[in-house]
This record gives structure tokens, sequence and C-alpha cells, in this order.
């Protein structure tokens, strides 16, 4: 569901002091919220009509540089501003603010239309095709991360004081995968999140361990698409608000640590009719797929390479596909098969879906659900016939179809992709593969730990 609290509900709680300040927050890029903090009263005097930002907020990279290149942004341009339109049906209190309430935006030009390259305008016209087809997207997304005991304020210290982060102690001292002794521990942080978000509106349905010292998930019911979007980037402002609170700090890094298994952000995916009927289930199937489900299914094999910049967008990103780590190498199906990098999973009328788990913990949810859609919706337009399931063991499963091994092949086959700029246009295409560029440029540029410890006596 999206926001628990009406604009009558928030004055009423601004007037009786329960709420003093509005977060009023875009999406970047990079799938954070970013925005300004607003005295609740001007908000509902004001500001809950608009307010601005500069437009390089589409055009920054994880460190706030401001990034040459971009079509639709840059000192060529003057950097102007983009106006944040509050999406009123998202409102809602946080809990773990004290007297906050939040709101998301859409982000539009000086004319009103959305800016093309915004993540939730990317997502938002995936979601409208569907609906010119008769179809209402649903999803969820799984999300994994990392715990440490080591505070966030400590992390900034030993990167100041030695130019590397030294000293993360992670949370658990084993793997807690579905441990609940282990995850006891850490109700700290884990309770006062499930809590939260509940209490946020957003319809989480239970935490647990994951597969690694320290590694945790967390899991929000299955909504629309672009619900799902919103509850996963707040999910994750909630994780990183709650840890810090605690003395802790997290990373969504798809793989902080080489020997470590590396953090996912699973997709589940069904289509339904637009008055309510599930349209992936055929009782008639040995596997209890629609012929829908199968042709959207064929689509996401079929550009799984293209869209993979998207549920992968960083260098690190690429080092979590790895064997025997539970991340996927290989681009194909299976029924309950945790080795493919699609799994058809659930049973009955209304369980049957689609999961990837191509995707990590750092993707942004808006463009890994888009791209996802996008493909899906290409394969039922064609009326593609999906290709034969595979079983067994696809580590070790050769001459089939390889998710990229890096981003810079990613970036080529995301720049190459003549459907995702039919789906959504050149502009955006053309954006997004220069992010990439950039992201490959500057781990080109910068002399890692490893290259140092490595070569600096032996070479």
């Amino acid at each position: 569901m999206p926001g628990n609290m009406t604009f009558d509900a928030l004055k009423e709680a601004v007037e009786s002091g329960g709420i003093d300040t509005v977060l009023v927050a875009c999406v970047d890029m990079q799938g954070r919220l970013m925005g300004k903090r607003f005295h609740a009263q001007h908000f509902i005097d004001s500001a809950h009509h608009e307010t601005h930002c500069c437009d390089y907020l589409l055009a920054i990279d994880m460190e706030m540089n401001t990034v040459p290149g971009y079509k639709s942004s840059g000192w060529d341009k003057g950097y102007g501003d983009y106006v944040m339109k509050p999406d009123m049906a998202t409102l809602r209190v946080l809990p773990w603010l004290p007297g906050t309430a939040l709101v998301l935006c859409d982000l539009l030009d000086h004319h009103h239309n959305e800016v093309p390259q915004s993540p939730r305008a990317i997502l938002k016209r995936q979601i409208a095709r569907a609906e010119a087809m008769g179809f209402r997207a649903m999803m969820a997304t799984e999300l994994e991360f990392f715990l440490f005991e080591t505070s966030f304020d400590a992390v900034r210290n030993s990167m100041q004081a030695s130019g590397q982060i030294r000293d993360l102690k992670p949370i658990s001292a084993y793997n807690e995968d579905y441990h609940i002794f282990q995850t006891s521990k850490e109700e700290e942080v884990m309770r006062a999140l499930r809590n939260g978000l509940f209490g946020a509106g957003v319809p989480v349905e239970c935490s647990k361990g994951e597969a690694e010292a320290g590694q945790e998930e967390i899991n929000v019911k299955y909504s629309d698409g672009l619900d799902t979007a919103d509850n996963h980037a707040i999910t994750k402002m909630a994780v990183k608000d709650i840890a810090h609170a605690a003395g802790k700090s997290v990373t969504f890094m798809a793989k902080y640590d080489h020997r470590r298994a590396g953090s996912s952000s699973h997709v589940h995916q069904s289509l339904w009719t637009l008055d309510g009927k599930p349209a992936f289930y055929d009782e008639s199937d040995p596997h209890g797929m629609s012929a829908t489900m199968k042709q959207f299914l064929a689509g996401q094999l079929a550009h799984a390479e293209e869209i993979t910049a998207f549920l992968a967008p960083y260098v690190n990103s690429y080092k979590r596909f790895c064997i025997g780590m539970f991340a996927p190498t290989k681009a194909v199906w299976s029924r309950d098969n945790r080795t493919a990098g699609f799994r058809v999973c659930g049973e009955g009328t209304r369980a049957i879906r689609v999961e990837c788990r191509i995707g990590g913990a750092d993707l942004n949810p808006y463009l890994a659900c888009a791209g996802l859609l996008a493909a899906g919706l290409d394969g039922i337009e064609k009326k593609m016939d999906l290709e034969a399931e595979m079983r067994g063991d696809m580590y070790s499963t050769a001459g089939i179809r390889e998710i990229p091994k890096t981003l810079r092949a990613a970036a080529e086959l995301l720049r190459d992709s003549s459907m995702l700029r039919a789906a959504m246009g050149d502009e955006v295409v053309e954006h997004y593969h220069h992010a990439a560029e950039w992201e490959i440029s500057e781990q080109d540029r910068v002399v890692t730990d490893f290259e140092l410890a490595r070569l600096f006596e032996r070479a």
C-alpha cells in the first residue's frame, strides 16, 4: 500500500504538535532519497504544491560529483532547477524519526512534464505500458545487507585517518541463515526496523538472517510496481537511519568482501488483469504457467543481458556473480532452482511468479523493475516462445546464456539495445549508459589497496 497519512491527517498532526517536519524527497540515479526537510506548517501552507531542486541530482555519481557529458544537465546549461512535485499518495509518518513525515516526489521540468531520465518516471512509463496491454504489474523485492558493530562514524574516521576502512566487525561471528538464536542478538536494530517500516505504512513481512556472518534480509509484501519501488527506497533509508541511531553501520554493496557471500535484491514479478485476476496461472500446464507468463519470461530471457546494467549498476556488482555463493552466473530459467538467474516459484493461482535473482542490493529499484517489465512486455507483444527449462547445477552447465561478467560488457549491451531504446527512449538509454561509463572510468583511474599490496614490492 502507498502512504498511510492523508493531507487532512497531516494538518491535524501538525496542529496537535505530533508532526513538525516533513521530509520531501525525490529519487536519484543511485536510488537514494534526496530532498529537503520542511517545517511542517510551511509544507501545509505552500510546499505541498511543489518545491525545487538542482537538476544536477540526475547527473552526479555516488560521491555527488558533477559528472561531465550528460545531455540533460551540466555546466553548459547552468545546472538549473527541476520541479519536485509531491505525490501526496505517498505521504506517511516515519516512526523512527521523531515528529517527521515523508512524501515522495516526481521530478518535472519547467513545463511541468516528467523528466524522462527520472527513475520514478522510467518505471511509471513501463507500468502505463502494461496497463495499456490490460495488465497490472505486481512485484516484490527481497533486500539483503550486512550489519556491523562498527558505527558509521568509526568507519568514516578510519577512512579519514588511513584512506582505508579497517576493523569492520560483522554483528554476527558466523553464518546466520535462518538462525533464530543469532538473530535474537540483533533485535535492537531489526525489531526497530520491522516496527518502524510497519508504522510508516510499508507492509513488512519478516526479517531473517542470511547466508553469511552479519548478513540480514528484510522482506516487504508484494504490491504494484511503483509502490514496490517506493517501499524499497524507503526501506533502505530506514535501515541506515535505524542502524546509525543504534551505533551500527550497514552496507548494501553487492560484494563488500571477496571472501564472503554477496548481497542480492531478488525481484519477484507477476501480472494481473485490470479487474484483479492473476494472469500467470494455468492449472492445465505442468508448471502452472499461462501462455502470458511464458511469453513474459521468454522476453526477460531474450533481453537478460541488455537489462543487466540496471540490475548490476557498478563495477563491484559483478564481483557478486561467483560459483557456489547463491548468486547466479547463468541467465536461464528453472523451476525452484536457486542456481538459475530466473526461478519460477510459488504454487497455485495467486502465488506463481518469476523471481529474477540477478540483481544485487546496490540496484536502483525503479530502474531494475522498469528494465524487467520492459523485457517481459516485449515478450508478450512478440508472443515469444519460452525456451526449455534448465535443470540441475547451472554453475557447472556449459554452453548456456551467461550473465555479463563486467559492467563494461553490460554497458555496451545496454547502449545497443533496440528493445530498451524503443521502450524507454534514446535519451534514457544514453543517460544511463553514460552513468555506467563514468563508473568504469573512475574504477580504471583509481589505484586500489589490492594493487598496492600486490605490486608495491613484487612488480
